[in-house]
């Protein structure tokens, strides 16, 4: 049996241009699993009246800051086809016959051409791993609607092993406390390390998502690994979105308060994030740091994503390979 291996991510837009962002945004925010519309008509009017005529010019400044700073293009696209080489060499040395394929969940390329292109190769067998540790309806499940709408017409449906979180993969906190450890042996240890994930409305989890409990759970792990105090580490939420309660504490008040209460050297990690991305490039490592110096804060840095280090890619291989 010929298997397949697919690695999946949130995605990116072809361009950091008006109309390539209005393009990827009607997507993603058209997703039904990402926003969780109270009322479908007028989230529909909303986003195709006022959002979509507003936020692809903001956005697409936003990606012109970051794009090309890991090769020619997007850095979460270069940065996903980086793993796949890695972790594909990886499992080439013990399993044979193997094919892998990104596929992104918005944008390109798709799942629905990477699914195609496994097909092609005679694949029976695939697994799924969309490199978000933390599970989430929001993208997790998103994705798994994503390859289910895909396979719907398939008449030979290949036997699908989805991975749905690997945060509690010892290899992968101990990646994350190694490139912690790094940072830090050359940019000193912070009065505070920041341990940053993607927000989800307040409404999500009490609506049964387990997001906040994994990220809860990985920061506990992470500081375990670090022999961290409470006192040392702190839990927050980025990436606030509309006008509705998210959960807490988020990332943005949570700097300006320890500046103002006189922390001085932050750290800020973002292991929901497997590659870096618009959401740890430009809104971490630049306008969260603004936050926090404009608070009086003296010392900020971004820890980057695990990305195309030796030691992640063979966490992410012995992830997928319990599954061959």
């Amino acid at each position: 049996m010929k298997t397949g291996v697919l690695l999946t991510n949130l995605g990116t837009p072809d361009a950091p241009t008006k109309v390539a962002l209005r393009r990827y945004l009607k997507e993603f925010l058209a997703d039904e699993r990402v926003i969780q519309p109270k009322n479908k008509f007028i989230w529909w009017l909303a986003l195709n009246v006022v959002i979509l005529n507003i936020r692809p010019t903001k956005s697409a400044q936003n990606y012109a800051k970051i794009w090309g700073s890991f090769g020619k293009g997007s850095p979460l696209l270069n940065i996903t086809l980086l793993q796949a080489q890695g972790v594909k060499k990886v499992l080439a040395n013990e399993f044979d016959d193997l094919a892998l394929e990104v596929g992104m969940r918005y944008g390109n390329p798709s799942i629905d051409s990477a699914l195609e292109t496994l097909q092609a190769q005679g694949c029976e067998k695939i697994v799924v791993l969309p490199l978000y540790p933390q599970y989430s309806d929001t993208t997790t499940a998103s994705t798994l609607d994503a390859i289910n709408k895909a396979l719907e017409n398939w008449n030979n449906k290949p036997k699908l092993d989805f991975i749905d979180h690997y945060y509690t993969d010892k290899s992968y906190i101990q990646s994350l406390a190694l490139s912690v450890v790094e940072h830090q042996e050359q940019h000193g240890k912070p009065d505070k390390l920041m341990i940053s994930f993607h927000g989800i409305p307040q409404r999500f989890v009490d609506n049964g998502d387990i997001y906040y409990e994994h990220c809860v759970n990985t920061s506990v792990l992470l500081a375990e690994a670090l022999n961290l105090q409470d006192k040392d580490y702190q839990l927050c939420f980025q990436s606030i979105f509309g006008r509705e309660e998210w959960i807490k504490p988020q990332t943005k008040p949570s700097l300006e308060s320890l500046a103002q209460d006189g922390v001085e050297h932050i750290q800020v990690i973002c292991p929901g994030f497997s590659a870096d991305c618009l959401e740890t490039l430009e809104e971490i490592n630049e306008e969260n740091r603004g936050y926090f110096i404009q608070a009086g804060g003296k010392t900020f840095s971004y820890i980057p994503a695990l990305n195309d280090r030796k030691d992640h890619i063979k966490a992410l291989s012995n992830i997928i390979s319990k599954h061959l």
